[in-house]
């Protein structure tokens, strides 16, 4: 064989061993890593409705509906409301990249409840604005208290309207929980149309956290320098911090969880997570947030407070606020009946910090205590959390309906 044919060989066979590694490689590519949510539900034989919600500070919000399950002729001829409403750096599809029978809005859906997902301002589906664009600074200038004041209550009374319904139920998950634990201490007229809130993983102070968001917490003083660091814009944190903050979390062994900045600051149970089902997880998460976000929530864990935003010093907190320190939220005014499920492993919402508020809520219903093993984002991919926590969810709801209509 002539040196050219040999050549041509070697390039021949090269080309037939790419072409089957990249066909094998996008044979093994689950479709669900290029679906949005509503294809994600469809794509299951669910129905969906895409709807966008306007805030009062013009935030166009995207939100997804799922009014019955898959056998239709089974759910109720009234059904309850359930409001799902995510957590730090994530979407509406957390409730929705697991499997059928695992995902918590299509367990909802089956079970008959009519299933409202929500988006909170600058993920991937809240994206726009009537007069602002996601380059401008202005558009990222909040933090969770604009979730609180302005995204919760449109996306509320928006789905109540839509479903002509007078109350709903509201789960909450992390983030979710915190816009809510601080808008109905100071809504009584949101919390009359919750009937009960379901929080997981829920936050309110963070002095306790393990994340290695208490790195960035001693910082959070100087404000500028974050800013500095991260941007003022969308929290898209580079290669080279997302390296520093897993080379202080992560072993060999768990690398593969540290591709993501959303496991690096709440954690994984390497036991109940389906590593199959990264590759979803991580087309959809991190969906986005505020790097002023990122600095509350720093924060609170320097402050160990439920307070506002910290603008950095005095004479700027008295231009937003009229005092020199960030107003608090208190606990103690929310009226709504709530559930609250923690887990025992929780990176960001520490158990310490969980009972610790517990005392503060006047119609606390304590379903689960400390869930064993559980951190914090079992509660929407953990294989087990439909047997450990949505089921104790839904029978709650289902003996209060009973209880509300005989």
């Amino acid at each position: 064989m002539t040196v050219a044919k040999y050549i041509f060989a070697i390039f021949v066979l090269s080309l037939s061993y790419y072409t089957s590694v990249l066909a094998y490689n996008n044979f093994k590519t689950d479709p669900e890593e290029h679906m949005n949510a509503s294809q994600l539900i469809t794509s299951k034989g669910y129905p969906c409705e895409e709807y966008t919600v306007r805030t009062h500070d013009g935030f166009l919000l995207g939100v997804q509906r799922i009014p019955h399950g898959r056998n239709h002729s089974k759910t109720m001829a009234t059904k309850p409301v359930v409001f799902l409403q995510h957590g730090l750096l994530c979407s509406s599809t957390n409730w929705l990249t697991n499997l059928a029978n695992e995902s918590f809005a299509y367990i909802l859906a089956d079970a008959g409840f009519d299933v409202w997902l929500g988006n909170v301002r600058g993920n991937t589906y809240s994206r726009k604005h009537v007069t602002l664009k996601p380059d401008q600074d202005e558009f990222w200038a909040w933090s969770w208290d604009e979730m609180a004041w302005y995204d919760m209550p449109a996306m509320i009374n928006f789905a109540l309207n839509v479903s002509k319904q007078q109350q709903l139920y509201y789960i909450g998950h992390s983030q979710g929980t915190l816009m809510a634990f601080a808008q109905l201490s100071r809504d009584p007229e949101l919390a009359k149309k919750i009937k009960t809130m379901f929080a997981m993983g829920p936050v309110a102070t963070a002095g306790h956290v393990t994340s290695p968001i208490r790195y960035l917490a001693a910082l959070a003083p100087e404000i500028q320098l974050l800013f500095d660091i991260f941007g003022v814009k969308d929290f898209l944190p580079n290669s080279d911090i997302v390296k520093w903050l897993a080379d202080h979390v992560c072993t060999e062994q768990s690398r593969i969880f540290c591709e993501n900045i959303l496991f690096i600051l709440s954690g994984w149970d390497q036991q109940q997570l389906n590593v199959t089902r990264l590759p979803v997880y991580f087309t959809h998460v991190p969906a986005g947030t505020s790097v002023r976000n990122v600095v509350h929530f720093a924060q609170m864990v320097e402050s160990n407070k439920f307070q506002m935003y910290d603008y950095g010093t005095p004479e700027e907190n008295k231009n937003y606020y009229n005092q020199s320190t960030p107003p608090l939220y208190y606990g103690e005014n929310i009226t709504t009946p709530i559930a609250l499920y923690w887990g025992d492993n929780d990176w960001l919402a520490d158990p310490t910090d969980v009972k610790n508020f517990i005392p503060k809520i006047k119609k606390v219903m304590i379903v689960n205590d400390e869930i064993q093993e559980f951190d914090h984002l079992d509660f929407i991919w953990a294989m087990d959390a439909p047997q450990r926590v949505y089921r104790n969810i839904i029978q709650t709801i289902m003996k209060q309906e009973i209880s509300i209509h005989g």
